[in-house]
């Protein structure tokens, strides 16, 4: 195995030793999505990998700018359905910052318990495809998405929409906690933190999950940081770093929750981490509930921003998202880029699948959470 990251640029070689095979999966798949890896094989190890990416690319950086600062929001979030309330409030905050436009208090509460109940969809999601495609263990997909659609209700109750919400927009929220929706929310926490202890024991305590999952695609500390991973694959080898703790935003600064961090680096650790980190959100969605202050939720915000540049950064499911948007004293940006958690993470498959087994690499590829349409952007 070795113990060098490569670089991002890796590519297949286009000459093949006589005893090697080229394999293509995807971008027709299941599992891997519209994303095609292409794989040389020698007999049933990979000898290396080359991630194709493109095949959802939708333009949305360069839409963005033909289109004014609101209107933008329902597509910049789309890249990722699963995920929409981070893609959305990072692109907000640095407009609001552009504009000078202060959050009132109780809008940073309603944006902070959205971002934590769209986390716990997320990772529902994602421990569904990892397990349920990826290792066949079929149940988990039936429980995950059984129990994220209870949480998908609320969301809708919350904001009008079951996926794409585009909820958040310079200065807040657009509405207010419907009536009766805490005393749901809380009631829902109830149940899901005692199902979180039969996922425990089903399935991450699941001998065939474990013999699976561990030590297979191990990523250790140092060739993270090297890599430029970010969110639970970072943390899962060892590297304590939340920009939720790092650069609170939001009503973070005021809540009291734990970064979970592994020190072994493999596909289990990255499977496990998200189960912690629901437990977290579990935990934060209970502290603004209790905590949550009257007033205002939101704050007009004018139509144009001023000419500059600001960065906006939040913690979403996948890892960090940065948003850097250009103002020229218009109602449109003139520029939007976005760096995402999922394309940070996909530069470790070339290295975690060298030199393993076939029948490893879809554990590989499932760990690490990737999401297609929100690397294409």
């Amino acid at each position: 195995m070795t113990t060098e990251p490569p670089s991002p640029g890796i590519s297949i070689s286009k000459t093949a030793e006589p005893s090697t095979l080229d394999v293509s999966v995807g971008p027709q798949h299941p599992g891997s999505g519209h994303c095609r890896i292409l794989i040389r094989v020698d007999g049933d190890y990979i000898v290396s990998a080359d991630p194709d990416i493109g095949y959802v690319h939708r333009g949305c950086e360069k839409i963005a700018e033909y289109r004014n600062y609101v209107s933008n929001i329902p597509h910049l979030e789309r890249p990722n359905i699963a995920d929409a309330i981070h893609l959305n409030w990072g692109y907000v905050l640095p407009i609001e910052e552009l504009q000078g436009v202060v959050v009132p208090p109780r809008g940073k509460y309603i944006s902070t318990i959205a971002a934590e109940m769209n986390r716990i969809m997320s990772h529902l999601y994602g421990l569904a495809i990892m397990q349920g495609v990826f290792s066949g263990h079929t149940t988990i997909f039936m429980w995950a998405f059984g129990d994220r659609d209870l949480f998908i209700e609320l969301a809708e109750m919350l904001t009008g929409a079951r996926l794409t919400y585009s909820f958040l927009v310079p200065g807040g929220p657009r509405r207010d906690l419907p009536f009766g929706f805490e005393d749901r929310l809380s009631r829902l926490l109830d149940y899901f933190e005692k199902r979180l202890v039969e996922y425990d024991r089903i399935f991450f305590s699941n001998p065939s999950v474990i013999a699976r999952a561990k030590g297979i695609g191990v990523l250790k500390r140092e060739d993270a940081k090297k890599l430029g991973v970010v969110g639970p694959v970072l943390r899962a080898s060892g590297v304590k770093y939340d920009v939720r703790k790092v650069e609170p935003y939001g009503a973070y600064a005021d809540l009291e929750f734990d970064i979970p961090t592994f020190e072994e680096g493999d596909s289990y650790s990255r499977y496990l981490i998200r189960f912690e980190e629901m437990k977290q959100s579990v935990r934060i969605i209970r502290q603004a509930l209790e905590k949550i202050p009257k007033g205002p939720i939101a704050r007009k915000a004018p139509l144009v921003a001023p000419e500059g540049e600001a960065t906006g950064r939040v913690e979403s499911s996948r890892g960090e998202i940065t948003y850097l948007v250009m103002g020229d004293n218009s109602d449109k940006p003139s520029r939007v880029k976005i760096m995402n958690g999922s394309f940070r993470n996909l530069i470790a498959l070339p290295f975690l699948v060298r030199n393993v087994h076939v029948a490893d690499m879809p554990i590989i590829y499932g760990s690490l959470d990737y999401w297609p349409v929100e690397a294409d952007r």
